[in-house]
């Protein structure tokens, strides 16, 4: 019987309320199910800035972890990047400095940081794979978040070197699901546009898409994510960091994911592209490859389901989802 208490930074975002849905619904003959003897603990900003190394400290203190799963971030659209490059840079290097440095401390037997593949270079030949991060500099849109992102990695190595830890980190490609940010200044492409036919439809106003919609993406569905991550916890040992997503033969054009949300969200408006706005870059396709040669036999749910359930729960839960358009 197990007694490993498991900390989860960032818990309330995204992947973190993912990772609570699977460890709450999966049956207990699943090999992502919570195990006897496991206990979570989803932390948020609230109850500790990781910024603040005494805060860190004392998160610590309250729950003694012995896994951490490193989700916490300073995180923004590409506006904001683009804005406050400093900030990102220094905001993220201290959450994470933190979490690892406190981690070291009090021994916790294993943590998992999350990256983002704005860490990988600009100028990289593709697919991108765990080989390649830091083969040039990052896109200098966001080049201050990216350079804190690949500091983990470096750190990781070094702590394992010096101290003999198990740090580790996870790269997802682009994440989608339940409980996103849907703010329409400051969101990703599929919650953004989701929010946007919402008000479209609500307004009896035209749906409008920015570009041509021709770009390809691979957008992982985070329960998905959430399983991978309970996987790494327990199975994956090595400091080097894995790829989580999906294949590249599963890349997404901009315009099917429209169509998808427009069919989910039975939008019968008017519906256009507009060409006038930039599309960014056209494909940055991730090698799964590491991934599916660890993991074994693992089904990925079919994007439109995924979207299907998104949709779904972002209009029931419309209220009291992240829209930005309550303060």
């Amino acid at each position: 019987m197990t007694s490993d208490v498991i900390l989860v930074t960032g818990g309330t975002g995204l992947v973190g309320k993912a990772i609570q849905h699977i460890i709450q619904t999966e049956p207990p003959t699943s090999r992502f199910a919570k195990r006897p003897g496991e206990t979570w603990i989803f932390a948020s900003s609230a109850e500790a800035d990781l910024r603040n190394p005494e805060q860190t400290r004392k998160l610590y203190e309250k729950y003694k972890p012995t896994h951490v799963i490193h989700l916490a971030a300073l995180v923004g659209g590409l506006f904001k990047n683009m804005k406050y490059k400093l900030s990102f840079l220094r905001d993220n290097i201290l959450i994470n400095d933190n979490v690892l440095s406190t981690s070291k401390d009090t021994q916790v037997a294993k943590v998992i940081s999350c990256l983002s593949t704005c860490v990988f270079p600009d100028k990289v030949s593709y697919p991108l794979d765990e080989t390649k991060i830091h083969a040039g500099p990052p896109h200098d849109s966001n080049f201050g978040y990216a350079h804190a992102k690949r500091l983990v990695d470096v750190q990781n190595h070094a702590y394992k070197e010096e101290f003999g830890c198990n740090f580790t980190s996870a790269i997802p490609t682009n994440v989608f699901g339940p409980h996103d940010n849907f703010d329409l200044e400051d969101s990703h492409v599929i919650p953004g546009l989701m929010h946007k036919c919402y008000l479209a439809k609500q307004n009896n106003t035209p749906f409008v898409v920015s570009g041509s919609g021709k770009p390809l993406r691979q957008f992982i569905f985070s329960y998905d994510l959430a399983k991978l991550f309970i996987w790494m916890l327990r199975d994956y040992d090595d400091v080097e960091p894995v790829i989580l997503s999906v294949g590249e033969d599963e890349e997404v054009s901009i315009k099917q994911v429209a169509d998808a949300i427009v069919k989910a969200m039975d939008f019968k408006g008017d519906y256009t592209f507009d060409t006038t706005r930039a599309d960014g870059q056209f494909r940055k396709p991730a090698s799964n490859k590491k991934l599916l040669s660890l993991i074994g036999g693992f089904e990925f749910t079919p994007f439109e389901e995924a979207l299907d359930y998104t949709v779904k729960w972002f209009v029931e839960n419309y209220d009291t989802a992240r829209t930005g358009l309550k303060k």
